[in-house]
């Protein structure tokens, strides 16, 4: 008698679009696992970690809510550049040359570092005029949490930026669980120590200052370490993270620089949505702050999705295999849509537990409780074909096209359009998270268009 064999329907689509010539479905889920575990560690511990500072009053989570939105803005250029060096060294392991793998490794370890580091020189001189422009509104409590915390923060930037480079390198090569130890090192130590500094201690915002720089760079090192002493595939010395050959430089730069100028502008464009946020009250800049981190849960799979794509897409066009980067790039749209749709199956019916995690006070709950239900349904359809998409344009090299749109599609819409909702028609922080919602569909749109055509993929980054 034969064994009865149960068919499960989820076989046909991973063998039919998650399997190609470069590559099939088991090792694309040996890089997804290990950055989804990743992903989910960072987000659910940055809840956490928002849950612990709230208990410190509404105008603790308010400054770090504003600093963080400036944070983003900063942190991504070099983590811009990082992705660059993703994408260069992702296209030389497909191609199969090793000897370049390793030089575009130390190339982006040692630019993005030495960026890192001149910014967080220059923000820190530079701190009190840039804060007293952008959050010169915010109550004096505000501003006094808002200060000693972004300093804390430009401090810790040489640590991150050594961590997010290394991590990238080696997600370009394949190894994601070494990007998930590392970001295991710094994210449990970082939400450990938040516990004794904020918890225990009662330190409120300088405690967590302390706990970002000490979790960062003790990441940092052990990323330097093993690149140094454990990967014997690489042979890295330590002069070679320090010195950036030119020709390592402007192939990196061709990918790291319109992304860097895109994120500086994206962010600047929510930057100044959080300066029209900041204007309608502490109130609602902290009901922007918890929205955003429940956002960010909804998102874990679908985060990880487009970290991940950035190595499939790149090591097919390093194989210049144009068929399997366009099949992975649409099969990975529809995986993270319906990701997104479960998680809001998931979590929407345990919206106000979740919310009740961050203590907020009574007058901002419905606002914030129909916030986070408006933007859980617009993002199933909407955020995969606006940020899917051009991290797959992105590692095929349409880096320029990618950030044009996506710099363009922000100031025209969400910019303007979050002004127009929220303060002049005087929907509040829904309306400037509305305009958020339909920028992503006008910038999707135009990603979807473009990857029907033939130009995203004619660019030739390694010879």
């Amino acid at each position: 008698m034969r064994p009865v064999r149960i068919k499960w329907p989820g076989r046909g689509f991973l063998a039919n679009y998650l399997t190609g010539e470069s590559m099939d479905h088991r090792q694309i889920a040996a890089l997804f696992v290990p950055i989804l575990i990743d992903q989910a560690f960072i987000i659910i511990l940055n809840l956490f970690n928002t849950a612990m500072i709230s208990s410190s009053g509404v105008a603790a989570i308010s400054a770090v809510s504003m600093v963080d939105s400036l944070n983003m803005f900063l942190i991504n250029v070099f983590v811009a550049v990082a992705t660059g060096g993703t994408v260069i060294v992702a296209q030389y392991k497909g191609s199969g040359n090793e000897a370049m793998v390793a030089k575009a490794s130390a190339g982006s370890v040692a630019t993005v570092s030495l960026l890192a580091l001149g910014l967080g020189l220059l923000l820190t001189a530079a701190h009190n005029p840039m804060l007293k422009l952008l959050f010169g509104a915010a109550s004096e409590e505000v501003f006094a949490n808002a200060k000693l915390y972004f300093i804390g923060s430009c401090a810790s930037y040489l640590g991150i930026g050594i961590v997010q480079a290394v991590s990238g390198a080696m997600r370009g090569i394949g190894k994601t669980r070494v990007s998930l130890a590392l970001s295991l090192i710094m994210n449990l130590t970082y939400v450990l120590l938040n516990v004794l500094f904020i918890t225990v201690l009662d330190m409120g915002v300088l405690g967590l200052t302390v706990a970002m720089n000490i979790a960062r760079y003790a990441a940092a090192l052990c990323a330097l370490y093993y690149v140094l002493r454990l990967d014997a595939t690489m042979r890295l010395r330590l002069r070679e993270l320090v010195i950036v050959p030119w020709s390592m430089l402007r192939k990196i730069m061709s990918i790291g620089l319109p992304f860097a100028a895109e994120q500086m502008f994206f962010n600047g464009g929510k930057m100044l949505t959080q300066v029209f946020i900041v204007s309608l009250g502490t109130g609602a800049i902290a009901a922007n702050a918890i929205g955003n981190t429940l956002a960010m849960v909804y998102q874990i799979p679908a985060g990880a999705l487009s970290l991940t794509i950035v190595t499939v897409v790149g090591q097919c066009m390093g194989r210049q295999d144009v068929a399997d980067a366009r099949k992975f790039i649409r099969a990975f749209v529809v995986l993270s849509s319906v990701s997104l749709l479960l998680m809001a199956l998931i979590l929407l019916p345990l919206t106000y537990p979740l919310m009740d995690l961050f203590q907020p006070p009574v007058e901002i709950r419905r606002e914030l409780f129909w916030l986070i239900v408006i933007n859980a349904i617009a993002q199933v359809p909407l955020w995969s074909i606006s940020f899917i998409l051009p991290a797959g344009l992105r590692a095929a090299g349409d880096a320029r096209f990618t950030s044009i749109t996506s710099m363009l599609s922000m100031w025209l819409f969400r910019v303007v359009l979050g002004y127009v909702f929220g303060i002049t028609l005087g929907f509040g922080i829904i309306g400037v998270w509305a305009a958020m919602n339909c920028e992503w569909g006008v910038r999707g749109a135009i990603f979807l268009w473009r990857i029907r055509g033939k130009k995203w993929y004619a660019h030739r980054l390694i010879g």
